[in-house]
């Protein structure tokens, strides 16, 4: 007892430290030893916890995410295809000189000439056409193309989703869209821009066959550098179609620039174009069923409705015909060659440009007065569906050159 009453009074003594009694100045003691206890545990809970969360997440990044920024492109492996020589009917081009002053129009200087593609082998399969066993293909209007015999199926399944063309690519653009190739992928890819993978020619340069690093086969266009056309080329092409995204569109997948080389890298579409199965190679394997002709021509017209509707600025192709309208397996149409291409801004209703076009396509008032908008590629598209419901050409070639008679002249009711 006496014991405990010393106990009691030595921890009842009062201490310096603000005159609190030693039993006060032990539990505080014991108390902030508890709390920081608590502290410290708390913490390696949270560090802990931000650890699984990282890993976590690392653990769940796709499989075929690409680097942002490499220095390093792979080398691309080609497959060497062989192709016979065809040459197409001969393009005409529309180029109407006025005293309109337009800066714009620098872009769009030369004609394109005339047209000369190369076909290769390819198979083909029975569909909505008739079949004749024939070898033919395409991969664009005046630049021509090659590539396999597609078959339309009305009732088809198509695949829910796609592989990338990009994928396993490691030089992304700078851009913030497509892949920046260097001359030595592009000559790789083309096997040196073999004479054998010439998919056509045109005045403003040359389409390649290629392959990508991932096998996916593409359309390399080498532009030609006529007095800096090149780039004027190039700047129309990525400004009108660079961040476009349409299942009716032919994508442009990335680009190279290199001292005054301006390449331009597309999917490669490879059923031909609505003008070789109409009037051209095509032909030869067989003919359009109706449903076919009329899933092109609504493909071709979302494609112009994308253009003038849901984007801004507004494109306005400004050369719609039908050897621009490439088709693809499933007889899906691809509108293509946008090198004449013109953006219409917002509140604007048209732009006074230089006319150029193909004759038997261009819009008479556009070619009257120069005033350019979305309804010339309308006009266009029209003589298009006239050309593939009545299987004419949009020019009677076979008359005399002063009694040239076009598509839309005889239709008039």
């Amino acid at each position: 007892m006496a014991s405990d009453t010393a106990l009691s009074q030595g921890l009842s003594k009062k201490t310096g430290l603000f005159g609190l009694k030693i039993w006060v100045v032990i539990g505080i003691g014991i108390g902030l030893f508890m709390f920081c206890v608590f502290v410290v545990i708390a913490i390696c809970l949270s560090v802990r916890n931000r650890r699984r969360l990282r890993r976590r997440a690392s653990g769940n990044l796709p499989v075929s995410q690409i680097p942002a920024v490499s220095k390093e492109i792979k080398e691309v492996r080609v497959e060497q295809v062989s192709s016979d020589g065809f040459v197409p009917r001969d393009g005409i081009l529309l180029t109407i000189h006025d005293k309109t002053s337009d800066n714009d129009s620098d872009k769009v200087m030369l004609h394109l000439g005339l047209g000369k593609s190369r076909h290769g082998e390819t198979n083909s399969h029975s569909g909505s056409f008739h079949h004749v066993d024939k070898d033919a293909s395409s991969q664009s209007g005046e630049e021509g193309g090659s590539g396999t015999f597609g078959v339309y199926r009305p009732s088809s399944s198509y695949p829910i989703t796609a592989p990338s063309p990009l994928v396993g690519l490691p030089e992304f653009s700078h851009l913030g869209w497509g892949h920046w190739f260097t001359l030595r992928d592009l000559e790789l890819a083309t096997n040196r821009f073999a004479k054998d993978n010439v998919l056509g020619e045109g005045g403003y340069g040359v389409v390649y066959r290629g392959h990508l690093i991932n096998g996916t086969p593409v359309a390399v266009k080498k532009l030609l550098n006529n007095l800096g056309q090149a780039e004027k080329e190039f700047r129309v092409e990525v400004e009108a179609i660079g961040h476009v995204r349409h299942k009716n569109l032919v994508r442009l997948l990335g680009y190279c620039v290199e001292g005054t080389q301006r390449m331009l890298v597309y999917e490669y579409v490879n059923n031909g174009n609505l003008e070789q199965w109409l009037h051209g190679a095509m032909r030869q394997r067989g003919f359009l069923t109706w449903e076919a002709r009329i899933k092109i021509l609504l493909g071709t017209a979302k494609a112009l409705a994308y253009l003038h509707e849901a984007i801004e600025p507004k494109v306005v192709h400004r050369d719609i015909k039908s050897s621009n309208i490439l088709i693809d397996d499933e007889f899906n149409a691809k509108v293509s060659d946008f090198g004449l291409a013109k953006l219409l801004g917002a509140g604007k209703s048209h732009v006074t440009t230089r006319v150029m076009g193909t004759f038997g396509y261009v819009a008479p008032e556009y070619a009257n007065t120069g005033l350019l908008n979305e309804k010339s590629d309308v006009y266009s598209f029209g003589v298009v569906l006239l050309e593939a419901i009545t299987g004419r050409d949009p020019v009677d070639y076979g008359r005399p050159t002063n009694e040239v008679q076009k598509h839309s002249s005889w239709f008039q009711i």
